[in-house]
């Protein structure tokens, strides 16, 4: 397949900022085959104090997990068609986040990544952290991150 018809991976999470990213690649990338990714923890950390309870066991969370990412990289891939993509939703698991973005990319040999951007300041992404630097750090491809709408 070449680069020109490679598929793009879209991350969306639901966030007013992934849809914007939609919106952003479909202008700069036109139409093309996208898989819309959402990647949820296994177990988020709320649902790991309860896997100590031996009635609750973790694969519960994760199916429940799997069935969320599911449902809204489906919205993110209708989103992507609406803006002409021929786009399919895929839910995966992974801890840290940008592994299974990365692994995902890598399996549909995707032409780019794109990802939309929190636009954090230098001290709130020391501490939450940034997706789509480490997409981008960790990628071996292309990464657009698209940054958050300026109010200015």
């Amino acid at each position: 397949m070449s680069k020109d018809s490679a598929p793009i991976v879209i991350c969306y999470d639901g966030s007013p900022g992934a849809a914007r990213a939609i919106g952003a690649a479909a202008k700069l990338l036109g139409p093309r085959r996208a898989v819309v990714v959402d990647v949820a923890a296994p177990i988020t950390p709320a649902e790991s104090v309860a896997t100590i309870s031996p009635v609750v066991p973790s694969a519960a969370f994760e199916q429940e997990n799997t069935e969320e990412a599911s449902s809204v990289a489906a919205r993110g891939a209708q989103l992507a068609r609406d803006a002409g993509f021929e786009a399919e939703g895929r839910a995966a698991l992974g801890t840290p986040t940008w592994e299974g973005v990365v692994t995902i990319a890598e399996e549909i040999d995707a032409a780019a990544i794109v990802i939309g951007s929190r636009g954090l300041d230098g001290v709130h992404e020391f501490f939450e952290g940034s997706l789509s630097h480490a997409v981008a750090e960790h990628a071996r491809r292309p990464v657009l991150i698209v940054p958050p709408h300026d109010d200015r």
